[in-house]
């Protein structure tokens, strides 16, 4: 077990995604966006997997007024069905102009959003709909901001 894993009941978050064209999901996530193989395996009638470390994994739970409210800010309109995956790069201009020179479909060109990243909205392969963002401030200072924080913080003012 890995040191982070220590005390904590879920030890990986593993997304798995069904993919019609396999081959091409897989050259598209490893080759063009970059998550590096971890594993691969294959068994009987063709029956083929790809595991691909995308860092670091989070579970972002947004309520209906969120996911309205981020697709306004992003995209300009209603477009996210009701799952997202979200990478978080360098470079969200250039890796947006890589994936969709790679065949993705650019839904809106990145974004400064109120939450101070970059963010752009991609249709990629296996049917996901993708957000790639790059954040423009460390996480300390934009605990700064107004309206950020968890909810485990105390509320603020009077």
């Amino acid at each position: 077990m890995s040191e982070a894993a220590e005390g904590r009941p879920v030890r990986q978050l593993r997304l798995v995604v069904e993919a019609e064209d396999y081959e091409a999901a897989v050259a598209f996530y490893r080759d063009v966006l970059g998550l590096p193989e971890e594993a691969a395996f294959s068994g009987g009638d063709g029956a083929r997997v790809a595991i691909l470390d995308a860092g670091r994994a989070t579970l972002e739970i947004a309520n209906p007024a969120q996911k309205k409210m981020i697709d306004e800010v992003e995209v300009g309109r209603q477009v996210a069905p009701k799952f997202r995956v979200a990478f978080e790069v360098d470079d969200a201009r250039a890796t947006t102009e890589r994936l969709a020179a790679a065949g993705a479909t650019e839904v809106a060109p990145p974004t400064v959003t109120p939450w101070e990243s970059l963010n752009a909205r991609l249709d990629a392969p296996a049917g996901l709909h993708i957000t790639v963002f790059q954040e423009l401030r460390a996480p300390e200072e934009r605990e700064e901001l107004d309206g950020f924080g968890t909810n485990t913080d105390p509320p603020s003012g009077p």
